[in-house]
């Protein structure tokens, strides 16, 4: 790895614009000194933001595909945010405008479980002494013993059927089969939040959703210094002169409006590729259609990693991440409602100002829906009479307890069927449905869970292989020790690696915070995991 300092003629081209590349093109600017018009965002899509999306409008229905949960040790996510100014006070940085809204609307659910319709005791994780003492034993095995091994590997049947499990497992989104190894990283890179976790304790939200809150302010703060962003641009492929003490990437291919043209590196010159991504071959259904489950062929970001990949044994294996679409598809919906029967429901029964509350997970149902009440509105132009909650579902094959499809088969009426039956809300939201004044869009998320899926050392690419002179890998399936994976912190980090990595500033990627390195953390988790 050649460590430079930038000059007036270095370009870096920048494959993805999710806020891998974005972070990365902040960093280029603010302490690598690359001149902002020689910088480059390629994106696939029309759109930028990647994973952290936010779309609609009132008639039509608004989306959210998801949404990232923060907390306050994210060191290097709060970094980049203090520098970009909000969406709505050029005199406010994006970091002091999510914590002041986080002190003002603190997170503590108070139904976090449903069963029957009726608030769970979540009091208790109700983990046995052997799958306590398999909890410790793992925080202290090297991660490379565990290879491929799975959550259910490891764990007795009953750990499965704890309150614990329920909210990890909605939570984070893990599945039984998902990496063991990613389960240990999160045990102790948040063993500080452990003991709040039943009431959500601890988690932050932007004010708006991810889009509009910090997608919209750094891509605009980007474009006013000169930074080119091509929308609608494929990258195909990169070529690479591969030498035995040194790897350079010679040639970005891509695709624009049909048409093939390529983009040659000179000596100058960097690429950073986010490589895979959760959300591609993203389909959205609507009121009376299911989405589609999309697979391979329209996933460009899997496509061009394979390529990649196979041109040299440091770059990765994509197929551990992505040939399983079945183990990794999960499916979530966006409801839109001009009414607020449902939001003053929720929050007289649950306790909690929308908000407040975060994820109410219902466990008797089969698809094992949960549903977020974000503080309203949600999106800068959405209406006061308008009201939007968000939901997501594992088990998307299961058929439903009350509509009797497959989850994945299902409208967005019929998903809202079947919520409105698990919280004994049929009669009450029937006159709402039949007067026309709510909305479902269901997504269709093929590639959701890949990053859970089992790995081993080397399945992912290290952010700056070995040996490499000009390129660097981005995002959730580049390797950063000890973090964790499916957080925005995660790929922030990976742009500190690569810019840092790569150019003389004088800076090295801020620490990972590890709550299990904190003795007092470590006691307080361990009491709760013990109740």
């Amino acid at each position: 790895m050649q460590v430079k300092k930038a000059n007036e003629a270095t370009s870096v081209y920048l494959v993805g614009s999710g806020i891998a590349g974005l972070a990365s093109a902040v960093y280029l600017i603010e302490d690598a000194g690359v001149r902002p018009e020689n910088i480059t965002l390629l994106e696939q899509y029309p759109i930028t933001g990647g994973a952290l999306d936010g779309a609609g409008d009132p008639e039509q229905g608004f989306v959210v595909r998801g949404g990232r949960m923060h907390e306050e040790k994210y060191r290097c996510y709060w970094d980049l945010l203090s520098r970009i100014p909000s969406l709505e006070n050029p005199d406010v940085s994006i970091t002091e405008e999510t914590f002041e809204f986080n002190q003002r609307f603190v997170s503590h659910a108070q139904a976090r479980l449903l069963k029957g319709g009726k608030k769970m005791d979540v009091s208790r994780y109700g983990i046995g002494l052997k799958d306590q003492a398999l909890m410790l034993e793992l925080l202290f095995l090297p991660e490379p013993a565990l290879g491929r091994k799975r959550i259910e590997d490891w764990f007795t049947q009953d750990f499965f059927d704890t309150i614990f499990w329920y909210i990890f497992t909605t939570m984070f989104a893990f599945q039984k089969w998902s990496s063991l190894a990613e389960m240990r990283r999160y045990m102790k890179r948040f063993m500080h939040l452990v003991p709040g976790l039943n009431h959500l304790g601890g988690v932050m939200r932007t004010k708006y959703n991810q889009y509009d809150s910090v997608v919209r302010p750094i891509v605009r703060w980007l474009s006013e210094r000169g930074v080119k962003v091509a929308l609608d641009t494929r990258v195909t492929d990169i070529d690479f002169n591969l030498a035995a003490d040194r790897k350079t990437a010679s040639l970005i291919r891509i695709e624009r409006e049909g048409q093939e043209d390529e983009i040659v590196l000179g000596k100058d010159d960097y690429v950073f590729v986010t490589n895979g991504s959760i959300t591609e071959s993203t389909d959205n259904g609507a009121w009376d259609r299911a989405p589609r489950l999309l697979g391979e062929d329209q996933a460009g970001a899997w496509q061009l990693w394979k390529r990649i990949a196979k041109k040299d044994p440091a770059f990765g294996n994509p197929g551990v991440f992505c040939d399983d679409i079945e183990l990794q598809k999960w499916y979530s919906f966006t409801a839109t409602l001009h009414d607020s029967t449902f939001h003053d429901y929720m929050e007289d029964f649950s306790g909690n100002v929308d908000g407040t509350g975060g994820l109410v997970t219902l466990t008797d149902s089969n698809w094992l829906m949960s549903i977020v009440i974000a503080r309203q509105p949600h999106f800068p132009d959405q209406p006061k009479d308008v009201k939007v909650f968000w939901g997501y579902g594992l088990y998307v094959d299961r058929i439903g307890n009350h509509v009797k499809k497959k989850m994945s088969e299902c409208s967005g009426q019929e998903i809202l069927e079947e919520l409105w039956y698990h919280l004994k809300l049929q009669e009450l939201m029937r006159p709402v449905v039949e007067a026309g004044k709510v909305n479902c869009i269901p997504t269709a998320m093929p590639y959701i869970d890949s990053l859970f899926m089992p790995r081993e050392p080397g399945d992912r690419p290290e952010v700056i292989p070995e040996d490499a002179t000009n390129f660097a890998f981005l995002g959730q399936f580049a390797e950063v020790s000890d973090d964790c994976v499916f957080t925005v912190e995660y790929s922030v980090r990976c742009a500190q690696v690569a810019v840092y990595g790569h150019f003389d500033c004088g800076k090295k990627p801020l620490p990972v915070y590890v709550g299990a390195h904190n003795p007092k953390a470590l006691i307080e988790a361990t009491r709760a995991i013990s109740k």
